[in-house]
């Protein structure tokens, strides 16, 4: 089936993102102007023409979530209701997917509601981008092409230049995705055993494999508080590991984030560009990596029917 011409619209969650993503696809941002009542309710309305167009919204579910999220709802009924012939939610970064089970008595499992909300709403596709647990692409009734980081982490690392590498999963559920970054780095892996007594406070009983005398790069899919990822680094240290980095897709990086970092044997953080990072007072360890290009070329082999298979390797 083809669609329209391709029109890509921005939320407020992070337009410095989509500008990347337009410049890559070499087209400009559609006309939309978002607003917000005193009562902070949000106002949107699309001011140009989107009839049988095929429309992509970046729109990451980010700080503040609910705020971006009922913005990203919004968007979406305006364009469907304009009559865009097809419409694509880009989350880059995808809110709620933490709560993707029931895991404690009478609890909701909200990244299945979001992605109800997404679809009544009238989005047609959904692009993201590593996802906090991979089962979430199954919540939706629409297709959903879920990208990985991977490709443009591994591009930085192999430009480091480091030797004797170890890529440790924080915990047992990153496993898979450690194996697969270690495999086509030509490196081994480790995992940490990690007990979670509440949200967002963890502690590392032990390091499953071989990190004395390697060089680090812990591997996650978000770092928010970052209190696992300082004392992963912290027992990886005692272990006798030399120096060590961590690769995490989405750089929440909440609460007391930034000052762990800054005092953890951390040598470096990188992040990718999939939220705002506007909140951040300092960097120092942080080094940021953009992910527009892989974004904006999934955007146009989907636009164009074509496969996006060799994005995930």
């Amino acid at each position: 089936m083809e669609y329209g011409k391709l029109k890509i619209f921005s939320g407020r969650a992070n337009p410095k993102l989509t500008k990347k993503i337009c410049d890559y696809i070499k087209v400009s941002s559609g006309a939309i102007k978002v607003t917000t009542f005193s009562d902070k309710e949000c106002r949107v309305q699309i001011r140009e023409n989107v009839r049988g167009a095929d429309c992509f919204i970046i729109q990451s579910t980010s700080m503040p979530a609910n705020d971006n999220l009922m913005e990203l709802l919004l968007i979406i009924d305006a364009l469907s209701r304009a009559s865009a012939s097809r419409i694509t939610a880009v989350m880059p970064y995808y809110g709620y997917a933490r709560q993707d089970k029931k895991d404690e008595p009478r609890v909701p499992i909200t990244a299945r509601l979001v992605a109800d909300l997404i679809t009544t709403a009238g989005a047609n596709r959904v692009l993201t981008m590593d996802l906090h647990a991979s089962q979430i692409q199954g919540f939706f009734k629409i297709p959903v092409d879920h990208l990985y980081a991977r490709p443009v982490f591994l591009e930085y690392v192999k430009m480091m230049g480091m030797q004797d590498i170890v890529v440790v999963s924080p915990d047992t559920g990153g496993a898979e995705r450690a194996r697969s970054f270690a495999k086509r780095l030509g490196a081994s892996m480790a995992i940490a055993d990690k007990r979670r007594s509440a949200p967002n406070k963890a502690s590392v009983m032990h390091i499953i494999g071989k990190v004395k005398d390697k060089n680090i790069i812990i591997l996650d899919d978000i770092v928010d508080t970052a209190g696992t990822l300082t004392e992963v680094a912290k027992t990886l240290k005692k272990k006798g590991a030399n120096d060590i980095y961590a690769a995490c897709t989405h750089g929440v990086l909440s609460g007391e984030a930034i000052e762990r970092i800054n005092k953890s044997p951390l040598k470096g953080l990188l992040i990718s560009d999939s939220m705002s990072l506007s909140h951040l007072k300092s960097k120092k360890k942080i080094k940021v990596v953009s992910v527009a290009p892989l974004l904006g070329e999934a955007i146009l082999r989907t636009h164009s029917n074509s496969s996006i298979n060799d994005l995930f390797l």
